[in-house]
Order: C-alpha cells, then sequence, then structure tokens
C-alpha cells in the first residue's frame, strides 16, 4: 500500500448560509481544495452526509457536485455514516489511492441543516440513534449523550460544573478562527449559567449544528513530498444502540480504530502533539480521550481540569474551536478536522497555530459512538 498525501485544503465557514445550497458548499470546499493542490482533474470524488436526503430532498451527490465541479464523467459517491460521514468519505478516498488504483482523489464533507424547520432537522439528526429501541421512545441525542454523562458523574463523582474545561477550550480557541460559528471566549461563570437542554447537558455542552463544507485533495505522497502525510487510519463499529453496549462509559470503536491507527503509524498516543476530538458533547470529549489512550478510565475530566487540553497543554484538543465553537455540520464534520489539523502542520493555523506540532489526530464519531473512524497525520 502506498503512502497517501493532502495537498490539498479547502473550507466554507461554518455558518447559517441563508445564501448557499448544499451542492454550492460541497462545490466551493471541493473547488478551493483542487486550487490550492493545482489539480484540474481528479480520478474519483467521496462525499460524506448525512441528511440531504431527507433535508434537502437531494440524493445522488456524487453526480451532482461532480457535473458543478467540472468533473463530470468520474466515479463519484456519497457515503453516510450519521456524524461520522465525512470521517469514512476520507477512509474510502484514502484507501483508492493508496491501492494504487486512482492518483488522484476528491473527499468533501457537506451538509445544510439551518433551513428547515428545527423539529424536522432534529428528526432526521435522530434517525442516526436505533430506530426500534431509542428512536420509538422519542430520545434525541442530546437525550442519549444526557444518559451517558448522567452515568459518569455517577460513576466517578463528578458534578456538572467539572465539565466547564472542555468548552472554555474549545470557545477559546474558536475566538482563533475565522471560520468558526462562535468567535468570542466563555467564562466559567457563563458556562455554569448555561440553559440545561437535557439534564444534565446545559447549553455550552453541546454543540451547534450549521451549514458548511470541507474538502481534501488526496495524492500518492511521492507525488508531494513536502505535503502532510496519512500516516495512521483506521475505522471500527459498536452497537448503534447504548443499552446495548458492553460499557456505556467506553467508546470501544474509539478504542479499536485509535490503537489500529497507532500501530499503522508506529507512534503511541504520547507521541501525539495535537488532537481533533469529535466534542459532539463534553462528555464524547472526556469518553474519547480515555478510549483513545490519553486518559485512564474516569480521568479524561481531571485532564481537562488539569489544563492539559489547552494550546501549551501535554494533549491541545479541539484547536480551532471543534465542533463546539467552531459549529458541526454533521456530515462535513470529519473533514473540517482534517482540515484543521494540515493547517496545524504546515504552520498555518494562524492565532490558533500548536507550536512545533508535527503529529497530529483526528476522530470523527457517528451516533453514539457507533462508528468511529481515526486518522494520524504527520508533517514530512
Amino acid at each position: 500500500m502506498r503512502q497517501v498525501a493532502i495537498l490539498g485544503v479547502g473550507q466554507t465557514a461554518a455558518r447559517e448560509h441563508w445564501a448557499l445550497s448544499l451542492r454550492q458548499l460541497a462545490v466551493q470546499a471541493g473547488q478551493a481544495a483542487m486550487a490550492a493542490a493545482g489539480v484540474e482533474q481528479v480520478d474519483s470524488i467521496y462525499i460524506g452526509n448525512m441528511t440531504s436526503g431527507r433535508l434537502n430532498r437531494q440524493r445522488q451527490l456524487g453526480a451532482l457536485v461532480a457535473d458543478h465541479l467540472g468533473q463530470r464523467g468520474v466515479e463519484a459517491v456519497k457515503l453516510e455514516a450519521a456524524c461520522g460521514s465525512a470521517g469514512s468519505a476520507m477512509r474510502q478516498g484514502l484507501l483508492a489511492v493508496a491501492s494504487g488504483e486512482l492518483e488522484a482523489v476528491l473527499v468533501i464533507g457537506a451538509e445544510k441543516l439551518t433551513e428547515t424547520p428545527f423539529k424536522e432537522t432534529t428528526a432526521a439528526l435522530t434517525t442516526a440513534a436505533d430506530a426500534d429501541y431509542e428512536i420509538i421512545h422519542g430520545v434525541t441525542f442530546v437525550g442519549l449523550n444526557a444518559l451517558i454523562m448522567r452515568r459518569y458523574m455517577h460513576e466517578y463523582g463528578y458534578q456538572r460544573h467539572d465539565f466547564a474545561s472542555f468548552a472554555l477550550n474549545s470557545h477559546a480557541n474558536g475566538a482563533k478562527n475565522p471560520n468558526a460559528m462562535f468567535q468570542t471566549p466563555i467564562s466559567q461563570r457563563t458556562y455554569e449559567k448555561g440553559r440545561v437542554v437535557a439534564d444534565p447537558i446545559s447549553l455550552y455542552d453541546a454543540s451547534p449544528i450549521g451549514d458548511g463544507a470541507a474538502a481534501l485533495l488526496l495524492v500518492p505522497a511521492e507525488k508531494a513530498p513536502t505535503a502532510a502525510r496519512v500516516i495512521g487510519s483506521a475505522s471500527a463499529t459498536d452497537t448503534l444502540a447504548i443499552h446495548d453496549r458492553e460499557d456505556l462509559l467506553w467508546l470501544k470503536a474509539a478504542e479499536i480504530s485509535a490503537r489500529r491507527a497507532y500501530e499503522m503509524a508506529g507512534i503511541g498516543p504520547e507521541d501525539v502533539d495535537l488532537f481533533e476530538l469529535h466534542d459532539a458533547f463534553s462528555i464524547m470529549s472526556a469518553l474519547s480521550l480515555e478510549a483513545s489512550g490519553f486518559a485512564e478510565p474516569g480521568q479524561g475530566v481531571r485532564l481537562a481540569q488539569a489544563g492539559e487540553i489547552l494550546p501549551r497543554g501535554r494533549i491541545p484538543i479541539c484547536t480551532m474551536g471543534g465542533l463546539k465553537a467552531r459549529g458541526h455540520p454533521v456530515g462535513a464534520t470529519g473533514l473540517y478536522q482534517l482540515a484543521e489539523a494540515v493547517l496545524q502542520l504546515r504552520g498555518q493555523a494562524g492565532e490558533a497555530q500548536i507550536e512545533g506540532a508535527r503529529i497530529a489526530m483526528t476522530q470523527n464519531i457517528g451516533g453514539s459512538g457507533a462508528t468511529i473512524t481515526t486518522h494520524i497525520l504527520q508533517r514530512p
């Protein structure tokens, strides 16, 4: 298998894009990645998206976007793995280039969630849960994560305010990212005054939905010796329904995918300089840190409280705002994470730059942990 490099990066701001359609967002990000790479023709396009068929009344995104990118005739397909769609699209694009079958692959994550009524959007997102055993009871994803967070607090003796460090870090970092939805830091007091959405999850424990797209142009590493390289990649699954899990407080798919990615890269968690984790909810930040080997079970919150997740900490996370401040256009999130990691490795992250970043890891979660894809990138 060949090593793969990321030659081009493109992204739109994460916003409520009233003037742009889903296809326009995807095309803008794709065009930007191709232009940055100096590539006019690709061999294939993989698109991560979750809700286009239901909310945008548009399937066949592959052919649609290929046409409007001026790539009519190329292989193009949409991949769906709930909030992990973009990470899964990246995984397939990576394998296509690594296999030697394709030489230039465009991977795009795109989602448009803000033009439909809130109840309709929520219902569409909830389809990532188990229809027969979870959705049927009216539970939403904030409700499922609230159950997990409540159990974590009970098991390890935490209070809701103990999770504040995750939100404070993401908002402080988002203030340095011009593409972020929220660009204002928050205080501990602001966090604690946040409206409770689903006890114990408050407004500041949950990421905002939005519209946006991000894209990467992948080529064999020998064709781009100065570009960031993918040195580790793996995807794994767990049960869809949280009540079927062996351990409600352990992201098994994160453990498996991270372990395989570490093995492929020939490194361990101690070698990672920054971690773009999937902070859809504060509890997921703690669980991801633990399952990926950065903290012992129950100690992810302590790691955050000790300042080790900050830009100058042991393992900086969500360095450009994460899902919490950058925003969470669900099917695009995994590509935003990767794009931001590439910018960090290039030294192009502006005020958000992590000094000396050489190895970056991203982790994209679908649902409440059913599909998790981990990628490890290295500066050449």
